[in-house]
């Protein structure tokens, strides 16, 4: 069993930064001195903490073309003023209702056209709200796949299709995490494998399938959406899990308080992670629709498993 090594505190100084670990009903305890009215506020987003880590953004439940999605894309872009991230993830259900060339327009180039025009790649899961047909759309990046892998600097990164987890897709995913030799393996998709939500919870099914082979070939980190706020769950057999649902939809209060998988929830307004793959840990943020920081902290890289045995031919 991986057993990671988690560093939070209530005020942990990185390159300049205060990150500041929100309470479990979303409220920060902050430690930074107030600075005299005539100066400009400090920018509440970390910068990155090494030179050649790799940098991305989490985003998900996105396509609605309400003044939400727009919000939050103008803090993406303001984040990325100090934190110049690398590349968008998008957690499933990226439109949503009718996918009229239109919609593609107001529900996702419009509210991020400033990254789009940067050059900024979007890398798109499938959600329940989402017509399958989505891989064929270019600025999703799948190439035409229902699930995908890619990867960025010594980071690669698993794209599942948790709509439907047939053996084709079970087989494809050991076989693409058996080959992996990269020093970070992180998973994304729709359903979450844990959760504290009230509307939705755990997605048990799903877990018996695929969480056996994140642990045979030690997947670090995985991302999910769905439930429509921010949760970040105690590490669980040695992998951290993170749920990012509340990026343009929003149900408030639906995180159960008190429960055993809860390290942290938001779910009083929508949010975007900002994270950082670098030598030895992950650094991560979370940042409310203005601007506000909900959830940070430092997540060590654990110890890779033993590569499962080649079985060896029988001798005759």
């Amino acid at each position: 069993m991986r057993i990671p090594h988690v560093l939070f505190a209530a005020a942990l100084s990185i390159g300049g930064f205060t990150y500041v670990a929100a309470t479990p009903g979303g409220q920060s305890a902050s430690t930074t001195a107030r600075r005299p009215a005539p100066r400009a506020p400090a920018s509440q987003v970390a910068p990155p903490a090494e030179k050649d880590s790799v940098r991305f953004a989490i985003i998900g439940d996105t396509g609605t073309g309400t003044s939400s999605q727009y919000e939050i894309g103008a803090q993406l872009t303001k984040a990325r003023q100090t934190f110049p991230f690398e590349f968008v993830i998008m957690l499933g259900d990226n439109i949503y209702g009718s996918e009229r060339p239109q919609d593609f327009v107001t529900k996702f180039e419009k509210p991020y056209q400033p990254l789009l025009e940067a050059k900024v790649p979007f890398y798109a899961a499938l959600g329940n709200h989402d017509d399958p047909t989505q891989r064929y759309y270019k600025p999703f990046n799948m190439n035409g796949e229902r699930y995908y892998t890619f990867s960025k600097g010594s980071a690669r990164f698993f794209v599942l299709d948790s709509n439907y987890m047939d053996q084709t897709q079970l087989k494809w995913l050991e076989e693409q995490l058996a080959r992996a030799n990269d020093r970070w393996k992180v998973a994304y998709f729709h359903h979450p494998l844990y959760s504290s939500g009230e509307k939705h919870g755990s997605e048990i099914d799903l877990r018996t399938q695929v969480e056996p082979l994140f642990m045979k070939y030690g997947v670090d980190v995985v991302f999910a959406g769905h439930e429509h706020f921010y949760e970040r769950i105690k590490p669980q057999n040695g992998i951290y899990y993170f749920i990012e649902g509340g990026s343009a939809k929003l149900r408030k209060g639906d995180i159960q308080k008190g429960g055993p998988l809860t390290a942290n929830g938001f779910d009083s307004d929508f949010s975007f992670m900002l994270a950082e793959l670098g030598k030895d840990a992950m650094q991560f943020q979370v940042l409310s629709r203005g601007g506000k920081p909900v959830d940070s902290g430092t997540l060590r890289l654990a110890e890779e498993p033993d590569k499962p045995a080649q079985s060896k031919p029988a001798s005759r």
